[in-house]
Formats: structure tokens, C-alpha cells, sequence
């Protein structure tokens, strides 16, 4: 702190290394659209079964959920540049193993890697932004930059993915990450500074454990309820997991060095930011994944023309992260995201209106609509969740707010993916004709995707009739999916503006709130949102 008192401002120095900063961000984004547009190729080369092509896809996921907590909680320990920096040496030799895989197993072992490098880079980078801009304006603004790097991955990644993929094979995707990280292992020694809790005590490798067995099971479980629906194996893994994670959260409250600190939940600015990212990711997560079958499956685009669509809401939500730090400055950060979220419900209602023969304006209109409200608060929720911490702790609380966002988007994609599961199985029974032969109705009534491998199957009149069906039920069931999460996007608007309410803007002067009430921990007690 100054001598009047006021944080420190960032300089020349702090905002250059900020730009190194979003270098990890930009290719994680990138890395994860990219593999998509990749399949097609990697599938014909490789020749995966179903089971390995699942794992080609998940695997990377699960291993940066479940390693999130211990990586951030590691940079507190060996100090957080220097975790960046082996993150970020690792992530470039995976890559290089993953593009030159000569079997889908080992793509599956190499995507591992990747995942575990991957989990080093978000809380490294967000708890250095943490340490860099001690200023509460200046770290929001730094935080609405670092996230807008995500969104710009997410509209170049269809592009880049697509202009590689023309001219080489399809290990090129992976090879992007290679002179990003050499940029950022040159550069981080000079523009980063080096920061550690000196007192953070020695790792709890049984902590490390049960924090894998509490994550990976349950984010395993959603998964398998998104693509089975209900089913006693995705709920035991999930019972397991949270039996577990009473196990790992009972430990860490004995520990002198807890892998987790669990007093940061004291904090009721960074408790109920940190709902307001799971449920608002759970929004999201959801619909994203729906939208992107709807737009190939049932409006009939190639990959590539699928990725382009979606390129206006994602460059929508990066207009909502920039206007974040501006409105976080000038009003209630708790009324701003309750703001976002109620103009995101009107993106999602707009969904509930799709139709299944000339609905992709529509959908795509009101992606960019829920994507503009979410993006003022993901960057605030993150900026609330990192000020709430205290510098040693910074790395924990960044894992933490990662974990909840990836943990939002599962449990999204779950819930809203059996959603629309249930009414498309619901509607497409009654529609199938009777005389299918048996595999085809069993194809046919599990999904769309099904309903549109086996018309080709039967004569044309019946498999056009059977295609008709199934898009107008997948579309029943995306209609639903937007208006569940409308109705989710209001409740989180209410829980926003009431939860938040005594979170004061930046530019408020620090007496403007009263403070809390002695040995209670409240929002008005933090400095500028800090």
C-alpha cells in the first residue's frame, strides 16, 4: 500500500506483462475450438472407436477440472511464475507429441498431458493479474482484457482451424500452441514478477487425491448424463464424488497448510460470486452445446459455416466483457451482472421461439443477446472472486473461480443436454412410422444425430419424413432448454442484486459503505470491491 493509504497503480511494465498474460488464454480458447473442426480428419487417420473418440474429446476437460485446485494452490507454494513457465514448457512439448500421435490411445495420453499443463495456465495467470494490478480499477480492467483474449480465441479458432486444415493434416491444430509458449517462456522472466506465500507450508499430496476423487468423478458424471441421460453409473460416480469431497473439505480444516482454503468461504463477496459463475456458466454451458448440434444437424451446416455462426455472439459476449470495467466503475457491481443476466434471459427466451425450418437468425440473435448480458459478469464475478482473497491466497482463489466456471458449464450441459434429450424422446415416439426396422427406430429415437445416420437407410419419401420429425423434435427440446435457462438467468439476476448489493463501485470513495460489524466478514469490509 501507498502512504495515503490507496493501492499501488500498475505501470508500463505491469500492462506489458498483462499482455503476455493473455497469451495462455488465447491459445486455450483457440486449442479447444480448433479440435473440433479436426475430427472429421483425425477420425479417417487414426481410426478411433466410438469410446476412443470420446476420450479424445473429454479427456483434456477433465484433466484441467480436476487439477485446477492443486495447480493453484502449487503456484502458491513454488511461486506462480515459475508454475506458468513449467505449465507452459509442458503444454509445448504435449503439443508437439499430441500433432505427430500415431494411434488414438496415444492422442489419448497426449490430450491427458495437455489437460494437466492446461490447468497450470488459468489460475497462474489469473493470481499474477491478482498480485500485478493491486489497484481495484486497474484489476478489473486487467481481468475484462485477460477474459476478452478467451472470446477472441473462440471467433479466430473456426477460422484458424479451417484455413490449417485446408492445407495441412490435422495434427497442425495442436501445433499453434508451440510458438505461443516460446513467446511466453522468453518474455515471462522479464516482464513478470515472481510472487509466493512464504508460509504456505509443504503440499498435501493425500489433499491432492481427494481433491482428483472428489472432481473427476462428479464432473465424469455429468458428462454421462448429458450423452445417456439418467442412469445409476453417472449418479454413483457423481455420490461418490461429493461423498468424497466431504472427506477432502473435512481435511482441510485440520490441515495447518490446506491444499483448499476453505476460511475464503467466509467471505460472503466470494461466496456468492462464485455461485453467480456456477449457475450463470450452468446457463451458458448448456445452450452453447445444443446451438452447435442445431446449427449442423438441424439447419444442415458444414462444420466450418457452423463455427462462422457462432463467431457473433462470441465477438457479443466480448463487447460485454469490455464494457465491464466501465460499468463496474460507475455502478453496484451486484446490479450490473443483475443487469447482464436479466438481458441474457431475454436472449434465452428468444431461443424458447426457434423453429426447426428457419430459426438460425433467431438463435443466433438470441445467442448474441445472452452473451452481451453474461459477459459484464463473468469479468466482474472473476474481479470480485480474486479482491476477496488476500495476496498469499490468490492462486487458491483463482483455481477456485476457474473450477466453478468449468463445473457451471458440465453441470450446464447435463442438465440442459437431458432436458432436451427427455422432449426429444418424448416427441419423436409417437412420430416414428411403424414398419421402421427395429435398429433404425432404436437409432432414431435415441437422438437426431441417430435419426440422421440411418435415413439414408431407408427409401427417400420415409427417411425424409423421419428426418422432418426429428428435427422438429430436437428443436421442441432446444425450445425448452431457453426457457429453463431464462427462467435460470432471472432467479440469478435476484440472487445478483440482493447478494451483492453492499459490493460498492470502484469509484466510490471507501467510506461510502459502513463496515462490517467486528468478527464478521462482509463485503463492505473489502476495499473497493477488493
Amino acid at each position: 500500500m501507498t502512504a495515503s493509504g490507496a493501492a499501488p497503480r500498475a505501470g508500463r511494465r505491469e500492462w506489458t506483462g498483462l499482455a503476455v498474460l493473455t497469451l495462455p488464454t488465447l491459445l486455450l480458447s483457440l486449442d479447444l475450438n480448433v479440435l473440433y473442426l479436426a475430427l472429421p480428419q483425425l477420425s479417417a487417420d487414426l481410426a478411433p472407436d466410438a469410446a476412443q473418440l470420446l476420450w479424445i474429446m473429454d479427456i483434456y476437460g477433465f484433466m484441467i477440472a480436476g487439477f485446477l485446485v492443486t495447480m493453484g494452490t502449487l503456484g502458491d507454494r513454488i511461486g506462480r511464475r515459475r508454475l506458468l513457465m513449467i505449465g507452459a514448457a509442458a503444454f509445448g512439448v504435449a503439443s508437439v507429441v499430441a500433432a505427430y500421435s500415431t494411434s488414438a490411445g496415444m492422442l489419448i495420453a497426449t490430450r491427458a498431458l495437455l489437460g494437466v499443463a492446461g490447468a497450470t495456465l488459468m489460475p497462474a495467470t489469473l493470481s499474477l493479474i491478482s498480485n500485478m494490478f493491486r489497484d481495484a480499477r486497474q484489476r478489473t480492467t486487467a481481468i475484462g482484457l485477460w477474459m476478452s483474449c478467451f472470446m477472441i480465441g473462440a471467433i479466430v479458432g473456426p477460422l484458424v482451424g479451417g484455413v490449417l486444415l485446408e492445407s495441412f493434416w490435422w495434427g497442425a491444430v495442436f501445433l499453434l500452441g508451440v510458438p505461443v509458449m516460446v513467446v511466453l517462456l522468453v518474455a515471462a522472466p522479464l516482464l513478470l514478477p515472481e510472487y509466493r506465500n512464504p508460509d504456505a507450508g509443504r503440499l498435501d499430496l493425500f489433499s491432492v487425491l481427494l481433491s482428483l476423487a472428489t472432481v473427476l468423478p462428479f464432473v465424469y458424471g455429468l458428462k454421462e448424463l448429458a450423452k445417456d441421460g439418467v442412469g445409476a453409473r453417472p449418479v454413483l460416480a457423481m455420490v461418490a464424488g461429493v461423498a468424497v469431497g466431504v472427506v477432502f473439505v473435512a481435511r482441510q480444516r485440520r490441515l495447518d497448510s490446506p491444499l483448499l482454503d476453505v476460511r475464503l468461504f467466509a467471505d460472503r463477496t466470494f461466496s456468492a460470486a462464485l455461485g453467480v459463475m456456477l449457475l450463470g456458466g450452468a446457463t451458458i454451458g448448456g445452450v452453447a452445446l445444443l446451438f452447435a448440434q442445431y446449427a449442423q444437424l438441424v439447419a444442415g451446416l458444414s462444420p466450418l459455416r457452423a463455427g462462422l455462426w457462432m463467431l457473433p455472439y462470441a465477438v457479443s459476449m466480448l463487447i460485454g466483457s469490455m464494457l465491464a470495467p466501465v460499468l463496474g466503475r460507475r455502478f453496484v457491481p451486484g446490479h450490473v451482472v443483475a443487469g447482464g443476466m436479466a438481458i441474457a434471459a431475454v436472449g434465452f427466451a428468444l431461443l424458447s421461439r426457434v423453429g426447426a425450418a428457419d430459426g438460425l437468425g433467431l438463435a443466433v440473435t438470441g445467442l448474441v443477446i445472452v452473451y452481451l448480458g453474461f459477459g459484464p459478469g463473468a469479468v466482474l464475478g472473476t474481479d470480485l472472486i480474486i479482491g476477496a482473497a488476500p495476496p498469499e491466497r490468490a492462486g487458491s482463489a483463482s483455481s477456485m473461480s476457474e473450477t466453478s466456471t468449468e463445473l457451471g458449464v458440465a453441470l450446464g450441459v447435463a442438465v440442459l443436454g437431458s432436458v432436451g434429450t427427455a422432449v426429444y424422446r418424448g416427441e419423436i415416439a409417437p412420430a416414428l412410422p411403424g414398419d421402421l426396422p427395429a435398429q433404425v427406430r432404436e437409432a432414431a429415437g435415441e437422438s437426431l444425430a441417430g435419426a440422421s445416420a440411418v435415413t439414408g437407410q431407408l427409401p427417400a419419401q420415409t427417411g425424409d419424413a423421419l428426418l422432418e420429425a426429428a428435427r422438429a423434435a430436437f428443436t421442441s427440446g432446444f425450445n425448452v432448454a431457453g426457457t429453463v435457462s431464462a427462467v435460470l438467468a432471472v432467479i440469478l439476476a435476484v440472487l445478483s442484486a440482493l447478494l451483492l448489493r453492499r459490493v460498492r463501485p470502484a469509484d466510490e470513495p471507501a467510506g461510502a459503505v459502513p463496515a462490517a460489524p467486528a468478527g464478521g466478514t462482509d463485503e463492505a469490509s473489502a476495499p473497493a470491491r477488493g
